[in-house]
């Protein structure tokens, strides 16, 4: 089942830089998949495209069976609320406390006070922080920190995870543990996960589908990859 579909997809920014050119990716329901490339290779504008914080220049963004670069920016929710996004820098509201963090935006939308603490608490199970939902961000450590934010992104039970860079802040023992945390949503809640790292060995030990980014253009494609530098002519 097609879940996520690139179809011919190029994005060229005002100033004339062109990002990624002719893309096509198709992602099934329930794939854990790394994009990968090098600095500037096109990998981050590929994923801020599938919440529509970019739009195609040319091509078509399917997620979800909704066509992204289409809708209008009222409708943006629509496609936000089948998604989980997670960031390299946290992005957490230091003045709350973790349990409210989570919870701040089933708060926003008016969701049961008792659904709400049902919903953040499985949540903070997923990522093993069930015990340390009272406390604040400035108590935690980065790996922590990251585990939240995963929380938050899952509080809804999204079908897919965006993940942009996620342990690009943490040391290689924590982003192992957060890794694990990420291939345990994949598994256990049928989460489909796409990921732009550019960590060679996070994405050699996952052994998952790798598709690497390179002149801005797809290089590689391949189950159960290896991250790979292609050359340049």
């Amino acid at each position: 089942m097609k879940f996520i579909e690139y179809k011919n997809v190029s994005k060229t920014y005002s100033n004339g830089v062109t990002a990624v050119a002719d893309i096509n990716i198709v992602i099934q329901k329930g794939e854990f998949v790394f994009i990968t490339g090098q600095t500037a290779s096109g990998k981050s504008t590929l994923i801020k495209m599938l919440y529509r914080e970019e739009k195609p220049t040319r091509g078509t963004v399917i997620v979800g069976g909704l066509n992204v670069g289409k809708l209008r920016n009222s409708r943006v929710y629509r496609l936000r609320r089948k998604l989980g996004v997670v960031f390299q820098d946290f992005k957490l509201l230091p003045k709350l406390t973790v349990y409210e963090n989570v919870a701040f935006a089933l708060e926003y939308v008016g969701m049961k006070s008792s659904e709400i603490r049902t919903k953040v608490f499985k949540a903070l199970e997923q990522v093993g922080l069930k015990d340390k939902a009272r406390a604040f961000p400035k108590e935690l450590s980065g790996g922590e920190q990251q585990r939240v934010c995963i929380a938050r992104a899952i509080v809804n039970e999204p079908k897919i995870l965006i993940c942009d860079e996620p342990t690009g802040n943490l040391d290689p023992e924590t982003s192992k543990e957060v890794m694990e945390v990420i291939d345990s949503i994949n598994k256990d809640m049928e989460t489909t996960i796409v990921m732009a790292t550019h960590d060679k060995e996070i994405v050699n030990r996952m052994k998952k589908r790798v598709i690497t980014i390179d002149n801005n253009t797809v290089a590689s494609d391949t189950e159960k990859g290896r991250y790979k530098i292609h050359e340049t002519n």
